[in-house]
């Protein structure tokens, strides 16, 4: 089995959080933080940044690790480091080609609401990322490991 080591990134401004949809009709439709593998000596944070100007056109700085999640499926086992970030510029736009090959067919800033109606990733955005939030994000916390329902 392979193993894969990722990195996220949790942007929040006024109030809303960037998530980008994955859309395979018939086959998914689901909104995640934007993020993905770590390439070669990368950094995880270059790799969260990275992963987000590539996923989203935004321009962010990554600051705490908030969460470890562990999935699996039956091709790999991954490793994936979730940290807030800020803005720091930029416009929303899907059309790097990595993106367009992922089917990310939009980005957009969801509130807390929007998110409950969506299939969502990770997901702690559903529910308790907002009281971690509140709490200062004390220390990183180690999800449980969970089946991935797409890949």
């Amino acid at each position: 089995m392979l193993h894969r080591i990722s990195a996220g990134a949790i942007v929040e401004n006024e109030g809303r959080v960037l998530l980008v949809r994955h859309r395979r009709i018939g086959k998914y439709d689901f909104w995640v933080a934007p993020g993905g593998g770590v390439k070669d000596d990368e950094s995880l944070e270059a790799a969260a940044a990275r992963e987000a100007k590539e996923e989203s056109g935004l321009d962010i700085h990554v600051s705490k690790l908030i969460y470890i999640e562990e999935l699996v499926n039956p091709e790999c086992r991954h490793v994936k480091f979730w940290f807030t970030a800020s803005l720091l510029g930029g416009s929303l736009d899907v059309s790097h080609p990595e993106t367009v090959a992922e089917f990310i067919v939009e980005a957009a800033w969801l509130t807390p609401e929007e998110i409950k109606d969506k299939t969502v990733f990770p997901p702690v955005l559903s529910g308790r990322y907002w009281q971690d939030r509140v709490a200062g994000f004390p220390t990183p916390v180690s999800l449980p490991l969970r089946q991935m329902q797409f890949w």
